[in-house]
This record gives structure tokens, C-alpha cells and sequence, in this order.
């Protein structure tokens, strides 16, 4: 019985999002996603404004998606008192992330579904 106890702690424990850096606030799990669905947005925006096929096979995201963004950075910053340049390295540290681990792709049903209940 403790045995189960005892790996359901650590089970438990590998789900929690690690503690903030010191000077780096700690945000929800509702701003990760958008500031994570933001960043996808602007980087399919991107390809699809610069004929990349991979971005074109996504549904247009302009202009909704950059709304989406321009909406989601606001709210971050008015719930986190983040200044904007703070929040916007972190939607450009987002993307980059997107980008080096392949994720764009995996990401983005999610994201869209977060568009359209977004009501932009």
C-alpha cells in the first residue's frame, strides 16, 4: 500500500509544471496555451504570407489568428503585470520552441480549436 502510495506522489509530482526562475513569473496553464497557440499562429501566418506549402495547408489564420494573439498577449499582460516586451520574448521563445522540437504541427488542431472558441 505504500508502495502505491509512494509512486502515485511521484507520478503525480512529474506532472507539476516546474517552480519559476527567480525573476521569471509563473503563468497558468490557460496563458501557456495561449501564449503556445499565439506563437503557432504567427508562425503559420508567416508561412502562409511567404508561400510555404506546410503553412498553406492549415486554414487561413489571418485575420483571426492575429487577433487571437493581439487579444491573448493583452490578456497575459493585464492578469500577469508582465510588461509587453516581456510577454512578447516569451511568445518569441514559444515559437522558437515550436520550431526546434517540430511541434507546429502536433499543436495546431488544439490551437484552432481554441480559435473558434475564442469567438475572434
Amino acid at each position: 500500500m505504500i508502495k502505491l502510495i509512494t509512486a502515485a506522489a511521484l507520478m503525480a509530482a512529474s506532472f507539476q509544471t516546474p517552480p519559476a526562475k527567480r525573476d521569471e513569473p509563473q503563468l497558468s496553464q490557460e496563458h501557456t496555451a495561449m501564449l503556445r497557440c499565439s506563437a503557432a499562429f504567427a508562425l503559420v501566418s508567416y508561412g502562409q504570407a511567404n508561400g510555404d506549402e506546410a503553412a498553406k495547408a492549415w486554414p487561413t489564420i489571418d485575420p483571426r489568428g492575429r487577433e487571437f494573439f493581439v487579444r491573448s498577449l493583452a490578456k497575459i499582460i493585464d492578469d500577469t503585470g508582465m510588461t509587453r516586451d516581456q510577454v512578447s520574448q516569451l511568445a518569441e521563445a514559444q515559437a522558437q520552441r515550436l520550431l526546434d522540437a517540430d511541434l507546429l504541427d502536433s499543436v495546431m488542431p488544439g490551437c484552432l480549436l481554441m480559435l473558434d472558441s475564442s469567438g475572434v
